[in-house]
Order: C-alpha cells, then sequence, then structure tokens
C-alpha cells in the first residue's frame, strides 16, 4: 500500500482547521489504496490552533503536529516536507490550504491521476470546471489572473494553467530532488519555483479542475504587492525563454549594427548586408544560448557535440535569413527603402523570435 502525506501548514486557523481535517478524514476513509497520513505545519500560531490539532491527535492516530517557527509559507512547506521524509517515508505529498480554500473532496480524483501516471497533480482554477470566487475584489483577481498569464507566457509552458495553486499531489522524488533549490525561497513564489523545478526535469504534470473558495475564517496572508513583484522576479531570472530573448536582443544590436554599416556605409546590396549581419548574430546566439539560455542543457563540451549541433543551429537559423531577408526585401519593394530598419524589427519580434526558440529546443537543445 502507498503512503500519501497531506502537509498542511497553519497560521492562526483556529476557525477552521477542524473542520478541514475532519473533511480530510471523511473524503479518504472509503480509500483502500492508500494509507493517508496529515502533518499541521504550525508557525506558533497565537489563537490555540495548535490546542485544537493536539486534541484532534487523540482521536485521529494519522495526524501529527510540527511546531516551527513563523518564516513564510516556503519554509513551514520545507518543514513539512523534511518531516514527512524523514517519519513517514511518503510516495507523494500533497500540499493543500487549511482555511476551507481547498475542498478535501477532490482528494480522490488527485490520487487516481497519480495512480495513471502523474507525477504532479495541480488543483487548477482556470481550466474548465474550475474557478475563483465570484466576490473577489478586482485587484486581487488582477493579481492572481496576471500573475499566472506571466508565469505562462514567461516560461512558454501554455498548457499548464494555473502555476501559483496550493493544492497539489506531488511524488516524492520531485519533492526530494528540489529542497536544495526551492528551500531559497519563501512565500508564495515558492509554488512558483517547485512547480518550474518539476517542468525542468520533465516530470509528468496534469491539472484536475477545482472550485476554489474563500476563506470564511481569519485573515489572508497575502500581501498581493509583494507576490506579484517576486513572482516577476522569478520568472525574469529563472526563465529560458527570457534569457532567450534577452539573447535575441543581443543578437539584434549586432545583426542591425553591421547591417547599418553593409547598407548606409557600404552601400551594399540589402540582401548581402542582411546576409552577412544576419549570420554574425547567429555565431554570437549560439554560444550565449548554450552557456546561458539553455544552460540547464547545454551540450557537451566536445567537438562531437558542437560541430553537429551549431550545424543544426545553422540550418535552423537559415530560416530566420530568408525570413528577414525576404521580408525585408518585400517590405522594402512595397513601402520603399526609407524605412527597412523599422520592417526589420517588426519581422525580427514577432516572427524571428518564436520561431527560433520553438526549433532550437526541437532541434539543437532537446531535452536530456
Amino acid at each position: 500500500m502507498r503512503r500519501a502525506v497531506i502537509v498542511l501548514p497553519t497560521y492562526n486557523e483556529t476557525g477552521a482547521i477542524e473542520q478541514v481535517i475532519n473533511g480530510i478524514v471523511d473524503s479518504t476513509r472509503d480509500i483502500k489504496t492508500w494509507d493517508i497520513h496529515m502533518v499541521i505545519v504550525d508557525s506558533n500560531s497565537q489563537d490555540k490552533t495548535q490546542e485544537k490539532v493536539e486534541k484532534l491527535m487523540k482521536k485521529i492516530p494519522r495526524l501529527q503536529l510540527l511546531r516551527v517557527e513563523k518564516e513564510g509559507l516556503g519554509k513551514a512547506y520545507i518543514h513539512g516536507f523534511n518531516f514527512a521524509i524523514e517519519k513517514l517515508n511518503p510516495y507523494l505529498i500533497f500540499e493543500m490550504d487549511a482555511d476551507l480554500s481547498h475542498n478535501p473532496k477532490k482528494i480522490p480524483e488527485f490520487l487516481k491521476k497519480i495512480e495513471e501516471g502523474a507525477d504532479f497533480v495541480i488543483g487548477s482554477r482556470y481550466i474548465k470546471g474550475g474557478s475563483i470566487p465570484k466576490d473577489w475584489g478586482l485587484h486581487r483577481k488582477i493579481f492572481s489572473v496576471g500573475a499566472n498569464f506571466v508565469i505562462r507566457f514567461g516560461f512558454m509552458k501554455l498548457k499548464i494553467t494555473d502555476w501559483t495553486s496550493g493544492f497539489r499531489a506531488i511524488k516524492t522524488w520531485i519533492i526530494k530532488q528540489s529542497i536544495p533549490t526551492i528551500k531559497n525561497y519563501s512565500g508564495y513564489v515558492f509554488q512558483v519555483a517547485i512547480l518550474d523545478y518539476a517542468v525542468k526535469h520533465k516530470a509528468h504534470i496534469t491539472e484536475l479542475p477545482i472550485e476554489f473558495k474563500d476563506r470564511i475564517y481569519g485573515k489572508s496572508k497575502i500581501n498581493s504587492l509583494q507576490y506579484a513583484l517576486q513572482t516577476f522576479a522569478y520568472v525574469l531570472f529563472n526563465s529560458s525563454f527570457i534569457k532567450f530573448v534577452i539573447v535575441g536582443l543581443i543578437g539584434f544590436v549586432i545583426d542591425f549594427g553591421i547591417s547599418y554599416l553593409f547598407i548606409e556605409k557600404f552601400k551594399s546590396a540589402i540582401w548581402l548586408g542582411t546576409v552577412i549581419s544576419t549570420e554574425s548574430a547567429i555565431i554570437s546566439n549560439f554560444f550565449l544560448n548554450n552557456f546561458w539560455s539553455f544552460s540547464h542543457k547545454k551540450l557537451d563540451h566536445k567537438l562531437s557535440s558542437y560541430i553537429p549541433n551549431f550545424l543544426k543551429f545553422n540550418l535552423v537559423s537559415s530560416g530566420s535569413i530568408l525570413i528577414q531577408t525576404l521580408g525585408v526585401q518585400l517590405a522594402v519593394n512595397f513601402f520603399g527603402k526609407q524605412f527597412w530598419y523599422v520592417y526589420k524589427i517588426i519581422i525580427i519580434f514577432f516572427i524571428v523570435i518564436p520561431y527560433s526558440y520553438i526549433f532550437y529546443n526541437k532541434f539543437v537543445w532537446k531535452e536530456k
């Protein structure tokens, strides 16, 4: 029988914690294929949350309480994960809120997804069947929906709809491997970091819809502005796509500069200046992408790896040469030479960069 541990961080949740725990017990009572435990990680609550949990522990043998200092959501989860791994050796670990926002009746659906082969199951508010509270204030909707939009497009992982959901089932191997990385993050950006780690390490990730409910008791611990800034910073520094775009901008400066030199100063043919400038940018982009954008899957330091992949890179990049050459020339023919640089900028940003990112990932920096 496989063991699952549900980790519930708490801070001043005396109004809801008993209902949550009893709801989990009721929802999992008839499950015979899983040995389900609960670990309450309490961050030094001041409202007798710990006393209420201790009272319930007398009736529920698979309920445990871990007392920690108040250090934020991420640190609480790390403490809970380590405790669960060391004391209970689970196959699966759940993340779940302790304020009645997450419906315990969904737990069997999470387990079914795991049994079907998933490594990481997300309770999503943003797929069909999922929802957020209708009475949420506009600012909270903007922060929640906006943050997920930034993350999805920042990482170019559009299939995952809810990066910030706190209702999850995660196989323990992911958590064990990720702790050295995710322990550096606190607050709600922790949720983004652990999912990002799972994605980058090829975990099988799936989602199921949840109806997120606003808390009835206590106060929300979310600092929306801090959360938004931390999330943006995480994506900025950890997204291979954003790094790729920055490399593309560097390549653009090289490309534009050489184009300008050849076309305006040397008065060369537009097609010749475009070919030379684009190939120069391609060489720069190859090395910057290998050692920065795609450093997590960079090429082996062998000529036998560099040479064929550099040729593949050039083969894929030849498409951008063709796109730019034909695109700029056609635009010049239709609209005149005066604004050739405007045409070039539009073509690079809206066609060449997306095209290149997709095909480089498929043919050069493939997942290992």
